[in-house]
């Protein structure tokens, strides 16, 4: 079967079209045929082996691979239609069109992928094309999470900075339809996009530090590694609740201090991959409460590109990598 493999650290050339034996369903598996994938941030970082957050480098490179990937293929963020069961598989069948996350075993970068009946696995959206629902688990998933840790009440002002990636433009549009006023900051190319989504205010922070407008927010959720800890805090409404995305070693242990000693609340905790998360997701938009974001679509064998259009930063909204019937 076709799949892009990679057996190096390295730039996105280190990418390559390959014949890979296809898998086999084991017990309790399903085998999926792969109709899309996004390639994200992380599939970016884990190719090069460079993190913007470094207190995990170690363990991560120990577990998956020291002086080469253990797991030549990449994807996590799939949708497709299951091919085949194994012994013990009841929850899915043959011929289901699902959405969803293989964890650490990634794999989706290909034509076929195995993945436990118990993974975070289900039925894709009616309403989105197997493109645009590849696009949600990720982006989805962190932002249904960040959204409940936050409480976002009715009438309360929400920004979200770096609001034009995956998690923060799903989180504008969960904001929006909690009867949020959400303002997102990010680069000027994303803001037709987030206001297509539902942002009522725009910040291009290349222009202008959103930190020093003097305005306060009842809910911020930051995606961006480097910003400042003190001033996201010093931007909250009393009460207000900082969502940390990215923390460094150094945020986390601030958040403590300042949960426990003030009257705001700062989360880092990470977001879990469940099936009750996919099925609300696909709720949701069914609904018309959450859209697409695609911003290209590219084929599996242009994966190379739609790395390097992710690391440049180069979208708005997501990109996706298709692999047709």
């Amino acid at each position: 079967m076709r799949a892009i493999t990679y057996s190096r650290y390295g730039p996105p050339d280190v990418l390559q079209a390959s014949e890979v034996e296809r898998p086999a369903p084991g017990r309790g598996e399903v085998l999926v045929r792969v109709r899309a994938v996004e390639a994200t941030k992380a599939d970016c970082e884990l190719r090069s082996f460079r993190f913007p957050v470094k207190w995990f480098w170690l363990p991560l490179r120990v577990a998956l691979g020291v002086a080469r990937p253990r797991r030549p293929v990449l994807g996590a963020y799939f949708s497709g239609v299951v091919a085949a069961v194994g012994e013990g598989a009841t929850r899915l069948a043959v011929g289901d069109e699902v959405y969803g996350c293989t964890g650490l075993r990634f794999g989706a970068y290909a034509e076929y992928l195995t993945v436990p009946e118990s993974h975070p696995v289900v039925r894709r959206p009616s309403t989105m094309s197997f493109e645009e629902a590849a696009a949600v688990p990720l982006g989805g998933l962190n932002a249904l999470h960040f959204a409940r840790l936050a409480a976002i009440r009715p009438g309360e002002r929400v920004l979200v900075n770096g609001a034009g990636g995956s998690i923060g433009a799903h989180f504008v549009q969960l904001a929006r339809a909690r009867g949020a006023e959400v303002t997102a900051v990010d680069s000027a190319r994303k803001e037709a996009l987030l206001r297509r989504i539902g942002a009522d205010h725009f910040v291009d922070y290349a222009r202008e530090d959103f930190a020093a407008r003097g305005e306060r927010y009842d809910v911020l959720l930051d995606m961006v590694a480097g910003s400042s800890y003190r001033a996201c805090v010093a931007s909250l409404r009393p009460g207000g609740r900082y969502l940390k995305a990215n923390p460094r070693l150094a945020d986390m242990l601030r958040s403590v201090w300042t949960t426990r000693f003030t009257d705001r609340t700062v989360r880092v905790a990470f977001a879990p991959e469940t099936q009750e998360g996919l099925d609300e997701l696909r709720e949701r938009i069914e609904a018309g409460e959450v859209g697409p974001i695609v911003d290209t679509a590219y084929p599996l064998e242009q994966a190379a590109e739609a790395h390097r259009r992710v690391e440049a930063e180069d979208r708005a909204g997501a990109i996706v990598l298709t692999l047709g019937e």
